[in-house]
């Protein structure tokens, strides 16, 4: 069925802090209205570089893990079960404190891709 797609399916892209996979985008299940990605962050590791979605909002969802978030400057613990929303041209970055892998779905409307991604180098989290 065209409308299904297994995680195992597909091919996962190693960037700065992540491992990432498309689930759902025009390509991937003909996704019209919105896009989907899983991404795996490593123990430690800060998704990089901070970064704003100009043209829309992205929703994250923690399946797996704990960290911190830093949306426009302000920064927020976060857990297994916790739902973050970035809005549209708010810098945000993502951080694993944890010693365990973090795993997170990312939901983006209007579709996006990373080709639509702001990148803010010199943005990072403030000192403890």
């Amino acid at each position: 069925m065209k409308n299904i797609l297994h995680y195992n399916e597909g091919n996962e892209a190693t960037l700065p802090g992540r491992h990432l996979k498309w689930i759902a985008n025009e390509k991937i299940l003909g996704a019209k209205y919105l896009s989907a990605c899983i991404i795996r962050v490593p123990p430690g590791e800060k998704v990089r570089p901070a970064h704003s979605h100009p043209h829309g909002e992205e929703l994250i969802h923690i399946i797996k893990g704990s960290g911190r978030v830093l949306i426009d400057g302000q920064v927020g613990e976060v857990k297994e079960g916790s739902s973050i929303l970035f809005p549209k041209n708010k810098v945000h970055m993502l951080h694993n404190t944890s010693d365990l892998e973090m795993k997170v779905i990312c939901f983006f409307a209007p579709p996006t891709s990373l080709d639509n991604y702001l990148f803010f180098e010199e943005i990072d989290f403030p000192d403890v």
